[in-house]
């Protein structure tokens, strides 16, 4: 069968691509959360951002994660902590549908990153995809073996000042398919107020160097009307909230309404 996953037909069939970030190595919260949005116009979430840099998710947690969430007809999209080889093949060889990593700075960097992520001899990939197919329905091994290199998405973050600077040339590196701005990250090293007119440029910038060079321009977000904010700007991947974020904010607004005192109208500052 052909090699597809659910975040390429998303991007292919819409012009939005919706995901959220999940933090918790939780398998039945991914497939709950999954499962609340099969009811959405327009189809629900087709890729879950699977956060092992700053979630508290290890790579031992990956298999069952990416079973979980391919099993509900969106990609698991791995965030790596950093850009090392044995850091990607263990998200990759986990059956990942893409990777992301943090903090790409320079050409030099992307070009590393989607090495590591090839087979040769496009890449230096091992080989060892053990486990992959499992998170690809009905997908056989020679399949997988034949698609990976131009199917699986590579995304790098571009939060950095040295990575607002270097955009242009970074989007042009040849295998790289997706530019994700990380927002946070992004306004502390630049040292700008976030969403101040400074950040909002350069978020810009980095949505039209990607969209200049034909790859995909992905930005985190936090709520819901943020992310639909993005999505008019022009944005082809974007999360909607995080797990941890939707879940305290619901518990607080229900026991704020259970005391009769409704909206608190304070809106999350963070994750």
């Amino acid at each position: 069968m052909p090699f597809k996953t659910p975040v390429r037909t998303a991007l292919q069939e819409h012009p939005t691509s919706w995901g959220f970030w999940l933090t918790v190595a939780n398998s039945t919260v991914a497939r709950t959360l999954l499962a609340s949005s099969k009811t959405a116009p327009d189809g629900g979430f087709s890729w879950v951002l699977v956060d092992a840099e700053h979630g508290l998710i290890a790579d031992n947690h990956y298999y069952d994660l990416n079973q979980a969430v391919s099993s509900m007809n969106a990609s698991p999209i791995i965030r790596i902590p950093w850009g090392e080889e044995w850091m990607i093949k263990r998200a990759l060889d986990s059956g990942a549908h893409g990777i992301l990593v943090p903090m790409c700075h320079t050409p030099e960097d992307a070009a590393k990153i989607v090495k590591y992520c090839k087979y040769p001899p496009t890449g230096t990939r091992g080989y060892g995809p053990l486990y992959s197919t499992h998170a690809f329905s009905e997908l056989s091994a020679a399949e997988y073996d034949a698609g990976a290199d131009k199917e699986l998405v590579i995304g790098v973050q571009i939060e950095s000042q040295s990575g607002v600077d270097n955009v242009e040339a970074i989007a042009k590196v040849d295998g790289l398919d997706m530019l994700l701005i990380g927002p946070f990250d992004l306004a502390l090293q630049m040292g700008v107020t976030r969403f101040g007119p400074d950040h909002e440029a350069a978020i810009e910038r980095i949505r039209k160097a990607a969209k200049d060079a034909g790859k995909i321009a992905a930005i985190f977000c936090t709520t819901g009307e943020q992310a639909k904010m993005r999505a008019d700007q022009g944005f082809d991947m974007v999360s909607v909230i995080t797990d941890v974020g939707l879940l305290g904010e619901a518990m607080a607004r229900e026991l704020n309404n259970a005391k009769g005192k409704g909206a608190s109208g304070e809106k999350r500052a963070g994750y």
